[in-house]
């Protein structure tokens, strides 16, 4: 019996979709490429998602749709795609965003010529909710660089991640973690990737990347659109929040005390002390970190200054909720 074996798998996390993603399916299944699977996990969206997924498969035999019970959070919806997945090849997409009919044909014509790059993507352009063009995003990153410790400090640099949809190896996401569930957790996963090796970046404006209130972005990162260009210099407040995206990454997060700005890092140190760099290349990487971080030092105060106010928000709680039950008690004997 023949089973279909695509060249590459498209990987769709998705939570309450409805407004923009039939839009995204059609971008996706009518690119010139065709040789690939589409694996859609439906984080138990509460909208017409399902229905409209459901619509989709059965017109497509390379959709296949996959529902969860309850939201596990975004890492474990994004990590769970790729678990299905069953290709040389793997792409991230959202379901808001689009794609010029092209955008997989000529990623992939890159990756098959160029052994040594492991992820190809584009030139993003920013769209509002009616399609209509905003602006381009114009961080470019020197992430086709030989030398490892280039890579690496160049995506040490704040950008917005959109690599993540570009076409990847599968063999170099399986030689890192999965994504974890804590704040820039895309940041890392892309940071781990270029230490495994050459991205490169069509310089074609073929990535449409929709901005509108329900996304992430807007939400935890309301000055983005502001920060799209090369200038290397940004100040604290307009960084994202990272204690909301601990969460949104991962659900199990929500009212728990964190410290996403010492989590991030030790992921950095943990992405350089756990690889398979030389010692003089590991250095370097721990030099540019320094350099990059620098500064920055507040954040990690901020962090320990919220976990106090938390922490004593709960002991003056606790007290409250004790004088109060004596008070009853008392008020009971009288």
């Amino acid at each position: 019996m023949y089973k279909f074996q695509p060249k590459l798998s498209i990987g769709l996390p998705v939570y309450n979709g409805e407004k923009f993603l039939q839009e995204s399916l059609d971008s996706l299944l009518n690119q010139t490429f065709a040789d690939f699977e589409l694996i859609i996990s439906d984080n138990a969206s509460t909208d017409n998602t399902e229905e409209i997924c459901r619509n989709y498969a059965a017109q497509d035999q390379r959709i296949y749709y996959y529902r969860h019970d309850t939201n596990i959070g975004c890492a474990h919806n994004f990590n769970r795609v790729l678990e299905l997945s069953k290709s040389e090849y793997f792409k991230w997409a959202a379901y808001d965003d689009l794609h010029a009919p092209d955008f997989i044909s000529k990623c992939m014509q890159v990756l098959e010529k160029n052994p040594d790059y492991i992820l190809c993507h584009s030139h993003t352009s920013f769209i509002d909710e009616q399609g209509t063009p905003l602006q381009n995003y114009n961080i470019n990153l020197n992430t086709n660089s030989a030398k490892l410790q280039v890579r690496f400090n160049e995506l040490l640099t704040k950008h917005l991640c959109y690599q993540m949809y570009g076409v990847i190896r599968k063999s170099a996401l399986r030689k890192i973690p999965p994504m974890g569930g804590y704040g820039n957790a895309d940041g890392i996963l892309l940071l781990r990737l270029g230490m495994v090796g050459q991205f490169y970046e069509i310089p074609e404006y073929l990535f449409f990347a929709r901005s509108h209130p329900q996304q992430s972005l807007s939400m935890f990162f309301p000055n983005y659109l502001s920060f799209t260009n090369n200038n290397s210099r940004y100040s604290l407040d307009k960084l994202p929040n990272f204690y909301d995206y601990s969460v949104w990454f991962d659900s199990a997060n929500k009212g728990k005390i964190l410290f996403p700005h010492w989590r991030i890092l030790k992921e950095y140190l943990l992405s350089i002390s756990q690889s398979s760099l030389s010692l003089n290349e590991q250095l370097l990487c721990y030099f540019n970190l320094g350099k990059k971080l620098s500064g920055n030092e507040s954040l990690l105060i901020k962090d320990l200054w919220m976990a106090a106010k938390i922490l004593l928000s709960q002991k003056l709680a606790t007290i409250k909720a004790a004088k109060a039950q004596v008070s009853s008690h008392y008020s009971g004997i009288n």
